[in-house]
């Protein structure tokens, strides 16, 4: 059982942060789009329970990854703490009718820039989403390193987001009102 341990803060401008990064060691390990697309049942058992069943499709240059994966509801603790299982794929399409297929149905679409880093024992992302903006999410193995990455970076006093992206997004698409639960770059 994978326990990912996590916080995410919202942030004006990532190419700052990447400096900040530079600075204090952190090593660049990558630059990748991902289509995040979620399901869940018609009755929305998934959303209702805070856990979350999602289908990625990752680009980094020319290769794809197609990865699929379950969250469990967060657990109680200073940064967002909840189980993760995940497995890789080899075809987005054959998965999804496989989700259709056992009773589940896309829910939400939406598309991610991210850049990867590494820092100490941490993964460091800079990512950016269509509608909401830029946030930098860190992963760790414990909260004590989440908390010296965000001491390091100076990005400690702002506030944590306990929200997932997908909850974020939901919820900024239900506010546009269009009925709509997809968003892109180019929309």
């Amino acid at each position: 059982m994978n326990i990912e341990i996590e916080t995410k803060v919202k942030v004006e401008s990532l190419d700052e942060i990447a400096v900040r990064l530079s600075d204090v060691g952190g090593q660049l390990e990558c630059e990748l789009s991902q289509v995040d697309t979620y399901f869940d049942d018609t009755e929305g058992t998934l959303f209702v329970s805070d856990c979350g069943l999602r289908l990625r499709q990752q680009i980094i240059g020319e290769s794809e990854k197609v990865i699929l994966t379950h969250k469990g509801p967060r657990q109680e603790a200073r940064f967002k703490s909840r189980q993760e299982i995940e497995t890789e794929v080899s075809d987005f399409e054959v998965a999804a009718q496989l989700l259709t297929a056992l009773g589940y149905e896309k829910t939400l679409v939406f598309e991610k820039r991210r850049q990867v880093w590494r820092l100490a024992d941490c993964e460091v992302c800079l990512d950016e989403l269509p509608l909401l903006g830029s946030f930098v999410e860190i992963e760790a193995p414990g909260e004590g390193q989440i908390g010296d990455v965000l001491e390091k970076m100076e990005l400690a006093h702002l506030g944590h987001i306990n929200e997932s992206y997908a909850q974020l997004m939901r919820a900024k698409l239900n506010e546009l009102g269009s009925g709509k639960m997809e968003a892109f770059f180019n929309d």
